[in-house]
């Protein structure tokens, strides 16, 4: 058993900078958080914290797993997807009692594990669907969102809702994230208070997010061109290019950047506070973008 991440409140340090990117926005389900996976040939069940069996189960899960119409399903899936372990809500009565009749006592998959890999919805989505295997779709997909994008996504979150009622918050996810640590992690945007509104489900939707000022110095003078000549100066500093030599043009680039270019920013954008870590951050992505076959 591998237990499921820990997902972080939008704000806190780890998951800083998930938000420059593309953002995958998913509702967040109030259920019990679980997972399924094979291992000796046989279906597991578990909870947050514990493998399951039928003497110990939670909310009779394990049962659901190994001893129901979804059992065959999982069991196809596992044939084909050996290593993967699939996480999800099992939708049981909790704080919120609001969801729709059929969407209880299912199990609904919003993370799948590639051997030590969250993988994309796009990677896992298909394959759910193979073995009609219920999934959480995303709202909406944003290019790095705003603040306020986010609370209007989680305000119009009916996902699996009665009519009048709104979830309990949302899911953020970037698959290119990594935080300051090195860990793969989501973020989370939760409502205080749970409140009645008249809003109807929304497919998914491709948004673009506002630009920071910083964005837009990273475009205008962050060119691919730019990084390909900072690039080129280490090649030759160090006689030939290897991975070990990553931190160095992270580091080189952005030195370059603010070396050479923060005057004629000024010129161009005016005397603006400039957020330099957020600016850094996209510096990175930048790179990452032009040099992908590096990283």
């Amino acid at each position: 058993m591998k237990k499921y991440m820990h997902i972080e409140r939008l704000g806190t340090d780890e998951v800083e900078g998930i938000d420059i990117g593309e953002c995958y926005v998913f509702a967040k389900l109030d259920g019990t958080n679980a997972s399924v996976w094979l291992e000796d040939n046989e279906l597991h069940g578990g909870s947050r914290s514990r493998d399951l069996t039928l003497d110990q189960d939670n909310f009779d899960f394990y049962k659901f797993v190994t001893d129901s119409i979804e059992t065959k399903r999982f069991k196809e899936y596992f044939k084909k997807y050996p290593d993967r372990i699939l996480y999800g809500e099992y939708l049981v009565p909790h704080t919120l009692k609001t969801y729709r009749t059929e969407a209880w006592r299912r199990f609904w998959i919003f993370d799948v594990l590639d051997v030590d890999r969250y993988i994309s919805y796009e990677e896992y989505k298909q394959s759910l669907e193979d073995f009609s295997l219920d999934y959480i779709p995303p709202l909406c997909i944003i290019n790095n969102p705003s603040i306020e994008q986010l609370r209007h996504e989680m305000d119009i979150n009916t996902f699996l809702m009665k009519e009048g009622h709104i979830g309990e918050g949302i899911v953020i996810k970037n698959y290119e994230f990594y935080n300051k640590y090195g860990r793969q992690t989501w973020a989370k945007l939760v409502k205080n208070e749970f409140k009645e509104q008249n809003s109807k489900e929304f497919g998914v939707r491709s948004l673009e997010g506002q630009k920071h000022l910083e964005q837009h110095i990273v475009e205008k003078y962050c060119t691919e061109a730019f990084v390909e000549k900072t690039y080129a100066k280490i090649v030759a500093d160090r006689g030939g290019w290897s991975s070990k030599m990553i931190p160095e043009l992270l580091g080189r680039v952005f030195y370059d950047l603010v070396n050479e270019n923060i005057w004629q920013a000024i010129k161009d954008f005016g005397m603006r506070s400039v957020d330099f870590k957020r600016l850094n951050q996209y510096c990175i992505k930048q790179i990452k973008d032009v040099k992908s076959e590096l990283f």
